[in-house]
């Protein structure tokens, strides 16, 4: 009977359907695509979670971010303030560093260069959700943009985005960023491969040693594919976050339909 109202709540997606690949017994994993500052998205999906991880009964559940959390939409600020202080009760999270985490810390160090990289990808958003002023971006001044963001971003965001891994492992599943580089075991694989590589890894048909779960390549529905499964559904710009969830052989996914970007 819950079963049924999450449907009608989370739509058809909600339904569970048997996988080749498995979690562990009495594991149960919400993994969350790419945010990129969408605030009112993400606390919507995790509303949709905590009422579906309560429906389904007891488990370990565990919630893996995918990365790139802020960026091109407008509440980035927001975004790293409410993950680096949620409590999750007893539920493990872990946090993936997307390529637009890594482009942040570099322009937060100071390094130029990548300042001006970061205002080309989204990161003028991100600026001025902590409080750059607009007329500043605008100037494009490099060494300006700096000296003003530092003091802007609390020091817990910079631990939080700082403590944040590359990878998760659990049964058959690999959770990363962007995806693996075929043909290298999943234990050797390089941190950037991990959070840049998008058609090398895309247009590979074969196995990679687990059934991979990625963000990072935006396509208008969740790519479910024998060997990879890609959740960033654009919710900066569609209004749609979505979240793959897992339970021993089943998965099913939950999503926002918020308003676009």
């Amino acid at each position: 009977m819950v079963l049924s109202k999450l449907k009608g709540m989370f739509g058809a997606s909600s339904a569970a359907r048997s996988a080749s690949a498995v979690l562990p017994d009495g594991e149960r994993v919400y993994a969350i695509g790419d945010i990129h500052g969408r605030y009112d998205l993400l606390t919507d999906l995790l509303d949709r979670i905590d009422a579906d991880d309560a429906a389904r009964g007891d488990a370990r559940t565990r919630i893996i971010f995918l990365g790139d959390l802020v960026d091109r939409g407008p509440d980035s600020a927001s975004v790293v303030e409410l993950l680096a202080t949620r409590d999750f009760g007893e539920r493990q999270v872990d946090f993936l560093l997307g390529n637009h985490e890594e482009v942040f810390l570099k322009a937060l160090g100071g390094n130029l260069e990548t300042m001006r990289f970061w205002l080309r990808i989204g990161g003028e958003e991100t600026l001025l959700s902590y409080g750059t002023p607009l007329e500043l971006i605008d100037r494009g001044l490099a060494d300006e943009l700096v000296e003003d963001f530092l003091p802007r971003v609390p020091s817990h965001h910079i631990a939080f985005l700082h403590a944040m891994t590359d990878m998760v492992r659990i049964g058959d599943y690999c959770f990363v960023h962007a995806g693996v580089k075929p043909h290298v075991a999943l234990d050797r694989q390089k941190p950037e491969d991990l959070r840049w590589i998008r058609e090398q890894f895309l247009n590979f048909g074969g196995n990679f040693g687990a059934t991979v779960v990625h963000g990072h390549s935006i396509a208008a529905e969740v790519e479910e594919l024998p060997n990879r499964i890609g959740i960033d559904t654009g919710a900066y710009s569609t209004g749609r976050l979505t979240a793959l969830a897992l339970e021993g052989g089943e998965r099913w996914y939950l999503a926002t339909e918020g308003a676009r970007g």
